[in-house]
């Protein structure tokens, strides 16, 4: 299993120590950095700029939105920076949600699934650059003839060259439907909240998926890109104050997230087993009783998600993460000191 830096998405302010994070995550043997996008700061952009001091990790974005930009814009952004990197570039990308997409970008959310398979399909066609790129599916037509336009589109394929044809492309996903979608068109999966004790759950989801005759991998060939915070602690007030720390952003996903009648992250609590908290846990929190509602999270959901403790036992969960398929763990790092220490425990 291979480690990656998840550097997420910026809050109020860039932040702060990231060059530091990303040169020590080179040097300590890291496969990958990953950057990601909410409604501030974009996922390509920090890549570009950080990526530049690098010459070996993967470059990777987890997520990149898809109703943000069109599927040709979003092939395009992808092209020029496996160009500018000499192929590193990971290509993860997901739907979002309807508070998102339609609040935000301005989009229609309906139809994920086949809106998915539209996008993934257009970028492969960019990327092999074989001719001219149409579309004819109902979600993003190509050349485009529906209200408003003058009829003059003409089908094109990118001017540039791609340097791969076969940029990996990562989708995140976390319903069943969506899943087996994954394992079907995708070269990866990138799941929110996989745990080893949820993972039996995704892998009946993931084989149908698999068996499918349009499936581009098999279980040996698929990446599992599985995000969780990773934190050698000395003693048990240490450990006990990161999990206490960590609470508010699940009570957030859980509570906060989407809307209240359609919160995909809070179905996937429900499905790992926490469907008694969840209803309360969303009721405080959109009632600005956020610390009511993180009051409600366990202890035992915390470090299911994370990986917590001192050497030993850190040493053990990553192992049980491992066995479960997971390819590469997206760790959360404070510090440069602490990706050198997580890679020379792990090593």
């Amino acid at each position: 299993m291979k480690l990656g830096l998840q550097l997420g998405y910026w809050g109020a302010q860039p932040p702060q120590g990231v060059a530091e994070l990303v040169a020590a995550a080179e040097d300590a043997g890291f496969d990958a950095i990953f950057t990601a996008e909410a409604w501030g700061s974009d996922a390509f952009t920090p890549l570009a700029w950080w990526g530049r001091e690098t010459s070996r990790v993967r470059l990777g974005t987890s997520i990149v939105q898809m109703s943000g930009r069109s599927p040709t814009s979003i092939a395009m952004h992808a092209l020029t920076l496996d160009h500018l990197t000499g192929g590193r570039v990971v290509l993860g990308m997901g739907v979002s949600g309807p508070q998102v997409v339609e609040g935000w970008y301005g989009q229609p959310f309906a139809k994920p699934l086949a809106r998915t398979r539209e996008v993934v399909d257009i970028i492969r066609k960019v990327l092999a650059r074989e001719g001219p790129v149409t579309n004819d599916g109902p979600h993003y037509p190509l050349p485009y003839n529906g209200p408003g336009s003058v009829g003059l589109g003409k089908p094109l394929k990118p001017i540039v060259h791609p340097l791969r044809a076969d940029i990996p492309i990562w989708l995140g996903a976390e319903g069943p439907k969506n899943v087996a979608q994954t394992a079907e068109i995708a070269d990866g999966w990138i799941p929110i909240f996989y745990t080893p004790k949820s993972a039996g759950m995704y892998q009946p989801w993931l084989d149908e998926g698999f068996a499918r005759q349009s499936a581009r991998r098999t279980r040996a060939d698929f990446e599992i890109a599985a995000t969780c915070h990773l934190q050698i602690t000395e003693t048990e007030d240490e450990r006990r104050a990161v999990v206490e720390g960590i609470k508010p952003v699940i009570a957030l996903y859980m509570g906060g997230m989407g809307a209240k009648d359609q919160n995909f992250h809070k179905n996937v609590f429900e499905r790992m087993g926490y469907a008694t908290i969840t209803d309360q846990v969303q009721e405080l929190f959109l009632s600005q009783k956020r610390e009511e509602a993180t009051a409600l999270i366990p202890d035992e959901l915390v470090e299911e998600m994370h990986i917590i403790g001192d050497a030993a036992y850190v040493k053990d969960r990553v192992a049980a993460w491992e066995e479960t398929g997971v390819t590469t763990l997206l760790l959360s790092c404070r510090s440069a000191d602490e990706v050198r220490q997580v890679a020379e425990l792990l090593a």
